[in-house]
């Protein structure tokens, strides 16, 4: 799954000559973190359980080396009862939601944590879904243990592109395209309109809609404030993201060059806002 691994904050990495006279230092190397912690942070139970997995001799390298509490090596070569460690930490999920699957670590099941590794809402910080897909709504979404770039994806300040494809009760009437992109449709209960939206008609009851907000239930509801309603619904693109051929209820890991992308597609969405 996802592309080739990080290099392993976990590894020591020296650095090759001195500065020179006058230079600024360099930031101090971060401290070495311990593999109990690490397995820790991971979800792999508490400290002294990750101690435990290390002095019962069940954490060893790709090799077959046993490792102990203060050894070094790279997150992609540590394996935990033979198999690879979960996703290291700063890492992003890409889980195609099925239908019926809550998006909480809390809730009633099944809950979309019963698709994913035991370990994910254990780990610290946790692995949270960035939004939310409701139970009735299937597709693509994201889950992160980095906070900063959670926060980033579901500012209301400046929301990516989201595409749904829509199924609905009645035939669309024709003029929908033009009120989801005027900027003025009102959701019931709400004081400030939508921006505007883009909505292809697939046939007369099917639909793609791209919106750039997240307000509660929002495709559902602005299909109710023109009269129609959803039948079925799913995400099919999140900013430069898509579920591709993914099956439903799996997942996988972005790859460094998509998590860079999904920063880029923050970024400009910033300099747009300005």
């Amino acid at each position: 799954m996802g592309g080739k691994p990080n290099a392993s904050r976990f590894e020591y990495n020296a650095t090759e000559g001195a500065p020179a006279p006058g230079a600024p230092l360099p930031p101090p190397a971060p401290a070495p973190v311990s593999l109990a912690r690490m397995l820790s942070k991971l979800g792999y139970g508490t400290r002294k359980d990750a101690e435990r997995l290390l002095a019962a001799r069940r954490v060893a390298t790709v090799g077959g080396t046993v490792l102990c509490d203060g050894d070094r090596a790279a997150h992609h070569d540590i394996r935990v009862d033979g198999e690879p460690l979960d996703p290291m930490p700063g890492s992003v999920v890409l889980l195609h939601k099925p239908v019926g699957y809550v998006c909480s670590t809390s809730d009633r099941p099944p809950l979309v944590y019963d698709l994913l590794p035991s370990r994910f809402p254990q780990r610290d910080p946790v692995m949270a879904p960035v939004g939310r897909l409701d139970a009735d709504t299937s597709g693509l979404l994201l889950l992160t243990d980095d906070g900063a770039l959670n926060h980033q994806l579901t500012s209301p300040r400046w929301h990516l592109p989201k595409c749904y494809e829509v199924t609905l009760a009645e035939s669309l009437r024709g003029d929908e395209p033009a009120r989801f992109a005027a900027g003025t449709l009102m959701l019931q209960g709400e004081r400030t309109p939508l921006l505007p939206a883009t909505l292809d008609v697939v046939d007369e009851r099917r639909a793609r809609l791209i919106i750039h907000e997240g307000r509660y239930h929002q495709v559902r509801r602005m299909f109710a404030a023109v009269g129609n309603h959803v039948t079925s619904l799913q995400r099919i693109s999140f900013g430069p993201l898509t579920l591709g051929a993914l099956p439903a209820g799996h997942w996988r890991v972005l790859t460094d060059d998509e998590v860079a992308g999904l920063r880029d597609a923050v970024r400009d969405a910033k300099a747009a806002t300005r």
